[in-house]
C-alpha cells in the first residue's frame, strides 16, 4: 500500500448506552462437608460496568431468571463410613395392616466391615421400619390365621388373669413412677396404676411400667436418665400375640430391637441414656408389663461438653468452656421430651463470625431423630425448627 496515501487513525463512539447489568460469580468456597457429597457456597452478586469500572447493583435489576445458584455440589473424598441396610423383613401380619423392619449397621468403606454407629452419627440414615400390607382379613368372626390362639380379653378398665396375678406378685416393689403431665412439664409422682401409661416419660432411676390394659393400638412411653448412665429393661410379664402381629420395638440413639416371643425375663441394654418402648397390639388387655433400672454406662458414648435436656423447656447457650487439650470437639445437645409431644427450637441469637469464607466452618446442625434429617443455619440466621419426633440432637462446629 506503499504508493497510496495513508488515511489517519480516527476512533470514533459507537455507543453511548452503558452495558445492562450481569451477575457475577466468585469462586465457590469450601465443601461444607469433609468427605461425601456437601455443598460448597459461592457469592453471586449483580454488576454493571460503568466508564469501565464495575459497579455492585440492585439484584431486582440483573434477569431474575439467569440468576446462578449460589450453593453447588461438590465432594472433596469418599466418606471412610456408610450406613448398610438388610434386607426388609416379611410383614408382621398374615393378613391387614403391619410393619417391616430391617436391621442397619455402620460399615467401614474401607474393609466393608461393621463398626461401632458412633462412626456414622453424622450421615443420615434411612428408615429402618416401614409400614405393609398382607392384604384384607377374612370378615368372619373368630377366623384365625393358622396357629394362632386368642388370649381371654376383658374390659380396659379390669386386668386380664396373668396381669392380675403379676399386680399381686410385683405390688411389693410399690415404685413410684415419675411421669410428665400430657401438654405441661410438671412432673407428677404416682404409685404403680393401671391408668393409661402411653405418651409419658419416665425420668426415675428405676420403676415399673404396666403397658396391659390399654385402649390405643399403639402405645409408646419413654424412659430418660442423666448422661453417663444408661437403662436396662427386664420384660416380667407378656401377653403379646405374636400370631396377631403384636410386636413389642425398643429404639434409642444406638440400639434397635423388635420382638414377641419369649419375652418374659429378657433384659434389654439401651447402650445409653434415652429409650423409647413402643408396643402394638390388635386385641385389646393384651401388653407387656416392664421393670426398668438405670446404672454407669459400661462405655463412654458422650463428649464431655455434650448436654441432655428433658421438656418442657430450656435454654441452650453455647459455646461451653473446654479445657484447652479438647477444643475442636463437637459439643452436642440431646433434647428428649414425651413421646406424645414435639420439640420447637427457636434461635434468639446467633453470631457465628463475620462475613466471609470462614463462616462455611462455623455451623449449627440440628438432627431429628426420629427422620435422621438434619438441618444446618450458618452466619447471623435467627430460625425456628420443629421436630416430627419427641427426640433431637444439636451440633455445634467451631
Amino acid at each position: 500500500c506503499q504508493p497510496v496515501p495513508k488515511p489517519e487513525s480516527r476512533v470514533e463512539v459507537c455507543d453511548l448506552n452503558p452495558c445492562p447489568p450481569r451477575w457475577k460469580v466468585t469462586p465457590a468456597g469450601p465443601c461444607s462437608s469433609s468427605c461425601g457429597l456437601g455443598l460448597a457456597v459461592q457469592l453471586v452478586t449483580c454488576v454493571q460496568i460503568l466508564h469501565g469500572q464495575e459497579v455492585l447493583q440492585e439484584e431486582h435489576l440483573c434477569p431474575v431468571a439467569e440468576k446462578p445458584l449460589t450453593s453447588v455440589p461438590c465432594v472433596i473424598r469418599t466418606c471412610s463410613y456408610e450406613w448398610s441396610f438388610s434386607e426388609w423383613s416379611e410383614c408382621s401380619t398374615s393378613c391387614g395392616n403391619g410393619i417391616q423392619t430391617r436391621q442397619d449397621s455402620c460399615l467401614s468403606s474401607l474393609t466393608h466391615k461393621p463398626v461401632n454407629p458412633l462412626f456414622c452419627r453424622r450421615f443420615p440414615k434411612a428408615i429402618v421400619v416401614r409400614g405393609c400390607s398382607a392384604g384384607p382379613c377374612p370378615e368372619q368372626e373368630g377366623t384365625l390365621s393358622p396357629g394362632a390362639e386368642l388370649q381371654p380379653v376383658t374390659p380396659a378398665t379390669h386386668l386380664t388373669t396373668a396381669a392380675a396375678a403379676t399386680e399381686h406378685r410385683h405390688k411389693d416393689l410399690d415404685v413410684p413412677l415419675e411421669q410428665t403431665k400430657p401438654g405441661g412439664g410438671e412432673e407428677i409422682t404416682a404409685k404403680r396404676s393401671f391408668l393409661c401409661v402411653c405418651g409419658n416419660l419416665f425420668l426415675n432411676a428405676t420403676g415399673i411400667i404396666n403397658m396391659t390394659g390399654v385402649e390405643s393400638r399403639d402405645c409408646t412411653v419413654a424412659i430418660g436418665r442423666p448422661l453417663r448412665e444408661e437403662i436396662s429393661v427386664t420384660i416380667l410379664e407378656s401377653s403379646l400375640n405374636c400370631s396377631a402381629g403384636e410386636i413389642l420395638l425398643f429404639s434409642g440413639r444406638m440400639m434397635w430391637r423388635t420382638g414377641c416371643r419369649k419375652l418374659p425375663l429378657s433384659l434389654i441394654n439401651s447402650r445409653t441414656n434415652t429409650l423409647i418402648v413402643k408396643q402394638r397390639v390388635v386385641l385389646p388387655g393384651n401388653g407387656v408389663i416392664l421393670q426398668y433400672n438405670s446404672r454407669t454406662a459400661t462405655k463412654k458414648y458422650y463428649q464431655d461438653c455434650d448436654q441432655q435436656l428433658f421438656g418442657p423447656q430450656g435454654e441452650i447457650v453455647n459455646p461451653v468452656q473446654l479445657p484447652e487439650e479438647e477444643q475442636g470437639v463437637v459439643c452436642r445437645t440431646f433434647i428428649t421430651v414425651a413421646p406424645q409431644q414435639r420439640i420447637s427450637l427457636r434461635a434468639l441469637n446467633t453470631d457465628l463470625g463475620p462475613e466471609g469464607n470462614q463462616t462455611h466452618f462455623n455451623y449449627i446442625l440440628v438432627r431429628d431423630v426420629s427422620t435422621m434429617k438434619t438441618v444446618v443455619f450458618r452466619g447471623k440466621q435467627q430460625f425456628l425448627w420443629q421436630s416430627t419426633g419427641s427426640q433431637a440432637e444439636i451440633e455445634f462446629h467451631e
